[in-house]
This record gives structure tokens, sequence and C-alpha cells, in this order.
């Protein structure tokens, strides 16, 4: 089903993903639909286990007579309802009217936090990405950070909800966060301000004369429109057509599947973009690509990392599939299943995995991620402040001199400059500068073919 079609029926609407990454909540492509009566009445029918039915309304009773201290009712139903739904996988969840209402803002760019995506991994919170220019990521957490306290909370028994509402609070107030780094031989301490929260979905920038940069945050509502916009301007900039572009997906952990399914039709004109599987038909969608490709087929370098979850691998499979372009840096997450919400009553809602979705050629990026084309570790490349001060022969004590006269050495007026660096707009992020470089090298391929 085309994109354009689904925008016409209105399926497109009923489909439109709310994005489940609001601030400590964990990274997903969510759906949302309401409860259909007619789905309860035909699972209504198959048995109940009866046996196991009557060993919870036991436990129910025995934690009613003889707990320590009296339990509200629906408290103990909550938690059952809860109980239920992680143990089935670390991104289904019930929502009381609270959240819900936190994941329909965090897919409009705005919402109060810290600035981290997460999920829980062995009983942790696991960080999946720091969002960019927020108090998390000028703090110093990293991808991968296991969150094992909050203030003098242990995290271990809390639910993923539980986590994350210790995690919110009133802007400007602090919470102290104990962090397992991998490397590290003690846990890490740090202390963030909260505040609320901006995403501005996409950057872009001029690398150089003819190649352009675009840098996606996150995928949220708008993205797809926000992306035709930078495109345009960098095509202004440069008073002609891009020579290449970077599209940098680094540390998104995902979003609104839709604005995944535009940011890849951007750049295909044709074949599958992303499909999903699931038991009920509802949960199986198709997503194609328009004949429209913004950049006029100028070569991509799109560049991933283990934040980059979800929609983000989404776009990375479908144009790593479709040969449209390279992809470059590390092994991406691996989140490749899909989430409904399914409004209830009082306000409340139910998040439940309900399909996996697939790359273009059939590939499940489920647990095993996205293995880019070229492998990039992060690195930097930085300018020395001094001349040169590394240990030089000249330094050891008892070395030989040199015979020959005036070699090296200092003349009267003259000044030592220490030889100039460029480095140029990719600056010091080194994955950055190699995609550059690439695109460089395919660009002079092109013109000397043709």
């Amino acid at each position: 089903m085309k994109l354009e079609q689904l925008k016409n029926n209105g399926v497109f609407m009923r489909y439109a993903l709310i994005l489940l990454l609001g601030v400590f909540v964990g990274v997903g492509i969510t759906l949302e639909r309401a409860v259909q009566a007619e789905r309860q009445v035909a699972k209504a029918e198959q048995p109940l286990p009866i046996d196991e039915l009557r060993t919870f309304t036991e436990v129910f009773s025995r934690i009613k007579a003889d707990y320590v201290e009296p339990v509200d009712d629906k408290k103990l139903l909550r938690d059952a309802i809860q109980g239920m739904l992680s143990g089935l996988d670390p991104h289904s969840s019930f929502l009381d009217p609270e959240g819900f209402k936190d994941i329909r803002v965090g897919t409009e760019g705005e919402f109060g936090g810290l600035g981290i995506e997460v999920t829980m991994e062995d009983g942790f919170v696991k960080v999946v990405s720091p969002i960019e220019d927020t108090p998390a990521a000028r703090a110093g957490l990293k991808t991968g950070d296991l969150i094992i306290r909050l203030d003098n909370k242990a995290v271990k028994g809390m639910t993923l909800n539980e986590a994350v509402k210790n995690m919110r609070g009133k802007p400007g107030s602090e919470i102290t966060l104990t962090v397992v780094r991998e490397g590290q031989p003690k846990p890490l301490i740090f202390t963030v301000a909260r505040a609320v929260i901006k995403i501005q979905s996409v950057k872009h920038r001029m690398l150089e004369d003819g190649f352009g940069y675009v840098r996606i945050t996150q995928f949220q509502a708008n993205t797809g429109d926000n992306l035709k916009d930078a495109l345009t301007k960098l095509k202004l900039q440069n008073k002609s057509n891009l020579k290449g572009l970077v599209l940098d997906l680094r540390n998104n952990p995902g979003g609104v599947l839709n604005a995944a399914v535009a940011v890849s039709d951007s750049f295909l004109t044709s074949g599958l973009i992303v499909y999903t599987e699931g038991r009920v038909s509802d949960a199986e969608l198709k997503f194609s690509a328009t004949p429209t490709d913004l950049v006029n087929g100028a070569p991509m370098v799109v560049l991933v990392n283990g934040g980059s979850a979800s929609a983000s691998e989404i776009v990375a499979g479908a144009l790593q599939d479709h040969k449209r372009a390279v992809i470059m840096g590390t092994k991406t997450f691996g989140k490749g299943s899909v989430q409904t919400i399914l409004p209830m009553t009082g306000g409340a809602a139910l998040k439940i995995t309900t399909a996996r979705y697939y790359t273009p050629s059939g590939r499940s990026i489920q647990a095993t991620g996205i293995l880019p084309d070229v492998v990039t570790e992060e690195a930097k490349v930085t300018k020395r402040d001094k001349a040169d001060d590394s240990l030089k022969e000249a330094d050891l004590s008892g070395h030989l001199e040199n015979k020959i006269k005036d070699n090296d050495k200092d003349k009267p007026g003259t000044k030592k400059v220490a030889p100039s660096v460029k480095l140029d707009s990719a600056g010091e992020d080194y994955q950055l500068q190699e995609a550059l470089n690439l695109l460089k090298g395919v660009s002079i391929f092109r013109a000397q073919a043709n």
C-alpha cells in the first residue's frame, strides 16, 4: 500500500503511530487503536484456565487477609496487570492516565524529564540513547549505561513505569543517578537537573560545497515535513543540487512509524519500505515508496550506532536493502517489534507488542540489529594546542649531537609556527569525516564515469 493511498483513505490516520519515546519510556514504534469488542468476544470463546484463575483468587484473598499491612484492592489488581504485561517483553506495559498523556505529549517534541530513552535489562534501567541537547546528554550519560539507583532508591525490583515516575519531576529539581558503565571499575554518579525537553527533530548544515548534512534526533509526527524543508534549504544554500548527503541517525532511539516511512520515501522512488506481521490482520501493514527522490539520486551515507533503534533501523534497513545508501558506523540497537496502544476506560491504556517489522528483503532485526556496510568506530580528530610536545631524540639525556651545522636549528629573527591542521566542517567527528570522504570518492568516481 502506497503512503499516499493511506493518507487518502484515512487508514494512515487510524494507524498513525504514537511515539513511545517520551523521556524515560522504552524505545518502540507504537500504533494506536480502539479496543474492538468483536475481537474480545472471539478470544473469550477460548477455554479459560480455571485452575490458574482459582490460584489467582486464592493468592489475592491470602494477601488481603494475612499481609502485614492493609493493601488496597485497586493497587493489587493494577500490580497484577502490570506483572502480566512485564512478563511478556520489556516493551509491553499498562499505562495509567498520566503515562498515557505523556506518550501523546512526547509525539509533539516537548515533554518534561531528563532527556534519555530507556528500556529494562536484567532488572535495571538501560540507557538506549541520551537525547541530544538535553540535561542527560550534557551530564555525560551514554548508550548502554545501566542505571542501578535513583537517588537513594535501588532500581532492582522496580517496573519500567515505576522507574520512569521516579525520574520525572518538577523542572529544575535534581536527581542523582548511579550508573554502571562497561569498562569502568566503579559505578559512576551523575546529578542531573530535570528540565522541559524540547526536541528539534531535524537539524541540517552544509559540510562543504556540494555536500550536505542532515541529523534526525527523533522520529516525530512532523519529521517527514521537517526533512523536506531541510533539504530545500540545503539546495538553496548550495545554489544547486547536492553532490552527496550524510544522514545522521546516531543515538536516534526511534519514534513514529509513519515518520520513518516518510523519511525513507524521501530517498526511494519505488519498492517496499517496511512491512509488519502479527497474529491479527490489523497488525499486518505494508508501506511502499512513491516516485520522488528529494536529492535526485545523489550518493548518501547513513551514520548509525548502538543508540540507533526502532524507526532509525527501519530507515537504515530500507536504504540498505535498496542499495540507496552506504550504512556506516557500528551495529544498531536491534528493536524490531511494534507496540500498539489500546485506549481503555478511565483514561488508561494498554501498551502491548502486536507485530514484528521487516525490512524490504524480509529481514527481522529484532535482537540482532543492522550491521553497517562500513564499520567505523567512534573516535575524535583533534588539533594540538602546541606545536609538537611529543618526546624526541633530542630530549633524551646524552643524545648524540648532529654534526651538520644549522640543520633544524632556529635562526635569529625566525619563529617556529606549528603546522596547520585543517579540519573541515565535519569538525572533530571521525565517523562524520569518514562519511564525507566516502561521499567525495563516490562523487569523483561518478564524474569520471560520465
